[in-house]
């Protein structure tokens, strides 16, 4: 690597909220996928006073990656510095800063600084890894800019539905990892388009029916833990949602049993409520409505998962 191969990026915006309440957002990553839309899953891996490692999984020009990053949070200064510990290819290094400076009692601005450099000396992969940089970083900052800036209440809800196996983990992480095969072992998944290019990190492109006929496409990222679960967000949303997030949570219990719940975070698109539903819809019945709907996809395959998983336990044939 030579100097002249490390870029430096700043990107900024101005956000109508105080300092303090901008600089805990960035400062709780359990909170980003619900906030920047490149983000797939965020979590603190370690933490030793001011100072953590993290790993996220979000998407850079559409394409899925993981890493791990060091932290260091500073916030007298509203400072958060950060460097990858284990960049993914085309990056080599990368590093920078999260600033966030007070304009007045209720305003403050967002620094985002940048430094890196390719892992290899193609020029290809250095203008790759900027344009990754320059979009997310415009995206993550506007995305900040309109939590921050929230007035009122968010349309944000969360509910979940469990079901008991009596049958192992694995089989039933297996239903769920195994997404290739749901058009034949789930009625309302009509079409599948599976990619893996990295182990346990997926994109799941699905076409699912609905009762009235209709046919909604939908696009995810899904990180994959063997046999414990499956955590994923849309990218390719429903009309009504502008937020989707889900996991799976495969639990094993003492008694020998295995529970599996499907949780689902969203937010109504509440621009569209009307479009979508009439005029005399408002936010209540889209929340209603959303909740069935995604309450109903998710029981019949958490009742597929269990049918599976118990076949495999008695040995009688699964779907």
């Amino acid at each position: 690597m030579t100097t002249s191969a490390v870029r430096t990026t700043e990107h900024t915006v101005d956000v109508a909220a105080p300092a303090q309440q901008v600089y805990a957002l960035l400062a709780d990553v359990d909170q980003w996928p619900e906030i920047f839309p490149p983000t797939v899953h965020a979590e603190c891996v370690e933490r030793n006073g001011n100072t953590e490692l993290i790993r996220l999984w979000a998407t850079a020009n559409g394409t899925p990656k993981t890493w791990t990053s060091q932290r260091v949070h500073t916030p007298e200064r509203g400072s958060i510095t950060f460097r990858q510990e284990r960049s993914q290819h085309p990056v080599g290094g990368m590093g920078g800063e999260w600033i966030v400076e007070p304009l007045s009692a209720t305003s403050c601005r967002v620094r985002l600084l940048h430094d890196f450099f390719a892992a290899s000396e193609d020029p290809a992969d250095l203008d790759w890894i900027s344009r990754a940089v320059d979009r997310n970083s415009g995206s993550e900052l506007a995305a900040l800019r309109d939590r921050a800036e929230l007035a009122g209440p968010d349309q944000l809800i969360t509910f979940e539905d469990t079901v008991t196996v009596n049958g192992g983990a694995k089989d039933v992480y297996d239903f769920l990892n195994e997404a290739r095969e749901w058009p034949r072992r789930l009625p309302h998944v009509a079409r599948v388009r599976l990619t893996e290019d990295t182990p346990g990190l997926q994109t799941l492109e699905m076409d699912t029916s609905t009762k009235d006929g209709s046919v909604h496409t939908t696009s995810s990222v899904r990180v994959c833990r063997p046999h414990s679960g499956i955590v994923y967000k849309q990218h390719v949303l429903p009309a009504l949602l502008s937020l989707h997030t889900g996991r799976w949570l495969i639990e094993e219990h003492a008694a020998g049993a295995v529970t599996v719940t499907s949780r689902h975070t969203v937010r109504i698109n509440t621009a569209r409520v009307a479009e979508v539903l009439g005029r005399d819809a408002d936010a209540d019945t889209a929340r209603t409505m959303v909740r069935k709907a995604l309450s109903g996809n998710s029981l019949a395959t958490l009742h597929a998962a269990k049918s599976f998983a118990e076949g495999s336990a008695t040995g009688h044939p699964r779907s």
